[in-house]
């Protein structure tokens, strides 16, 4: 049974600095926030009883069976949901993108160069599911990205490598992969590991698995897993992950990804 909590009041430390990233007029770069004390934010006592003791496949099938149940959201309703999963903690009237670490106005959205958009970590082309209700919503992977650089990330997998892209400094690309940079490689691994447990395919969505190679296609698969693990080993996760996590779970589809509160399992699943 899935257990809610009361809306979030705690605060999310602002005291490390994060890398500084080039912005257009009027948007300020700003720091990653880096892990810092212990975080005021966790799953509800009893949330991952079913899968305590359990490890590999048991563990992953555990894990899909309590998170599998969640809202959904309209692609529409993606952009208010960004404005509060993504909020500046330094500013609540700006957004943190993702791959440049810049602060943007939430409102300054759309298609237009250096606004910021929808950017589907796990790349909707793999498993062609598009931006329907279902994995083409779920908050978990989506986040707010400089249109440009959302567009230079395209479909691509995910591994090491790749010229460094001008207008977003710490990430690189090459012709079949992405690099972020390395403030996020954690976030970004932990947010595809987390669509391989939801969905199963055992639902009308497709069974969404992570494999340890690149140029995917449109296959319902997302590489390099073998670099997804490092990231997430080398980058666990800050109070920004965790209170994202926390905003999705209280306030929108009321699930959680389960390796933001359990990095440790990344390994378990997939050793």
């Amino acid at each position: 049974m899935r257990v809610f909590r009361a809306p979030l009041t705690a605060a999310v430390s602002t005291a490390a600095l994060l890398t500084l990233a080039q912005a257009p007029a009027g948007a300020a770069a700003v720091p990653h926030h880096a892990a810092g004390p212990p975080s005021a934010y966790a799953a509800p006592e009893g949330y991952y009883d079913d899968a305590e003791g359990k490890s590999g496949p048991e563990l992953k099938s555990a894990l899909h069976g309590i998170i599998k149940e969640s809202e959904t959201l309209s692609y529409d309703e993606v952009w208010d949901a960004l404005k509060e999963t993504d909020q500046d903690p330094d500013n609540s009237s700006n957004v943190v993108l993702l791959y440049t670490g810049r602060s943007q106005s939430a409102d300054d959205h759309g298609g237009d160069a250096d606004q910021w958009n929808r950017e589907h970590v796990w790349a909707k082309s793999h498993g062609d599911f598009g931006t329907s209700p279902g994995p083409g919503t779920d908050v978990h992977h989506l986040r707010p990205t400089d249109v440009s650089v959302n567009s230079q990330r395209g479909n691509k997998d995910f591994d090491n490598g790749g010229e460094e892209l001008q207008e977003a400094p710490g990430n690189r690309t090459d012709d079949d992969s992405f690099e972020p940079r390395d403030e996020v490689k954690g976030d970004v691994a932990r947010m595809v590991l987390y669509m391989a447990v939801r969905y199963e395919g055992d639902d009308s969505f497709p069974d969404l698995e992570p494999n340890d190679k690149v140029d995917n296609g449109s296959a319902p698969e997302l590489g390099r897993l073998s670099v997804l693990k490092e990231w997430s080993e080398q980058d666990p996760p800050d109070d920004f992950e965790k209170r994202r996590n926390d905003v999705i779970y209280d306030r929108f589809q009321h699930n959680r990804n389960p390796f933001v509160d359990h990095p440790e399992w990344v390994g378990e699943i997939w050793s």
